[in-house]
């Protein structure tokens, strides 16, 4: 039972990191940007984590984070995308 709690508590934060990397490089006012994956790749986003997936009508897998969302551009662009 303590191990459980301990993993739940680690995921939760790995999950709670990258939504503040997000929300960082989205800042509060804009809904959407493309940006380089070298940029999450700095900031230590571990991609591994998501809260849900979507597939987009074009097909492409949308990875969301409570309220963001990302999902690969190309090979070295990111779309983050906040949820409405």
């Amino acid at each position: 039972r303590k191990a459980t709690s301990i993993a739940v508590l680690e995921i939760n934060k790995i999950l709670a990191r990258n939504r503040s990397i997000l929300l960082e490089i989205l800042g509060k006012n804009k809904t959407q940007i493309k940006i380089s994956r070298f940029i999450l790749d700095k900031k230590k986003f571990n991609y591994k984590y998501h809260t849900h997936l979507h597939r987009n009508v074009n097909g492409k897998l949308l990875f969301y984070v409570y309220d963001f969302a990302w999902m690969e551009f190309s090979d070295n662009e990111i779309l983050i995308v906040k949820k409405k």
